[in-house]
């Protein structure tokens, strides 16, 4: 092995975010701004991954609940949206980069991780056509600043696993889930609606299309919050909701349940809801982005 240090670029800047550091670091300042943090010290967030016009704000209320004080490491965990991952990736180099600043991957983690046989690498061209992940990095970056020379990162790409792997995954992290100094951000947007997602579930008695996937949504969120993985599965099965980083939130539920069993009191509350439009007839369509944190009691 080389000791060259491998960075992945921040591939997105410039079309999903700025890639101007300056310009990037004001806006993020405004979002956070214009939030409260009541949930802090975060254990965990969950947080969109879209283009920051259309999320940045909503992800502010996930960001804004992390503590830089007591964070050191930082598990990110992403859908896979280009290749067929049926297990969980992890990256091949060192750095990821952002107009901010670089983050260091951990590689004493990584080897744990590693060493389990659970996990494939991500080859560097998956890793940069990825967004699940990079979307997060400047946000990252922006909470920590105050210790920006004192944490790592550990991005693992999440496949579209079964529900067996789901448990199996949630029990392999839920051990860094218990640590306080450990901090893991679910990547996930709620529903795609509309026919350029083959997706167009409406409840009448909701009223406009929008307030129809609005409540799917919540109807999600709120079964998220009761932490039952469970019942999140079934949701999934009976609706079909398009929420992309559903595997990841399992893998989360699932850390979260092991950790009950051993008597952690721990509790999750989703803090804001949007929409990228609002869909009123059959040829709109719209993201929507939820952001929330879990605390531990």
């Amino acid at each position: 092995m080389s000791n060259r240090v491998v960075c992945r670029e921040a591939s997105h800047a410039g079309s999903w975010y700025t890639a101007s550091g300056p310009q990037l670091n004001a806006q993020l300042e405004g979002w956070l701004s214009q939030v409260q943090s009541t949930k802090r010290p975060a254990r965990a967030i969950i947080a969109p991954h879209a283009g920051y016009t259309y999320c940045g704000s909503c992800a502010a209320h996930a960001y804004k609940q992390v503590d830089p004080s007591i964070t050191r490491r930082i598990f990110i965990l992403g859908p896979s949206h280009h290749v067929p991952l049926s297990r969980c990736a992890l990256s091949s180099v060192d750095i990821y980069r952002t107009p901010l600043y670089d983050l260091r991957i951990d590689q004493k983690i990584y080897g744990e991780l590693w060493k389990t046989g659970m996990f494939e690498r991500m080859t560097l061209q998956t890793d940069e056509d990825e967004h699940s992940i990079e979307m997060h990095l400047p946000y990252t970056a922006k909470a920590m600043e105050s210790h920006k020379d004192e944490f790592t990162i550990i991005p693992v790409l999440v496949g579209a696993l079964s529900e067996s792997k789901e448990q199996e995954f949630g029990k392999l992290f839920s051990k860094y889930l218990a640590d306080p100094s450990n901090l893991f951000v679910v990547s996930s947007d709620f529903c795609h609606w509309g026919q350029r997602f083959r997706y167009s579930y409406y409840d009448e008695s909701q009223g406009e299309i929008y307030r129809s996937i609005e409540h799917l949504d919540k109807m999600g969120m709120s079964i998220i919050e009761q932490l039952d993985p469970v019942s999140f599965s079934n949701y999934l099965k009976k609706y079909h909701n398009t929420i992309c980083g559903r595997h990841p939130i399992g893998v989360l539920l699932n850390a979260i349940t092991e950790l009950q069993k051993n008597g952690m009191n721990m509790s999750f509350s989703f803090l804001n809801y949007a929409q990228s439009s609002q869909c009123r007839n059959w040829q709109d369509s719209s993201v929507s982005y939820a952001a929330g944190a879990l605390t531990v009691h």
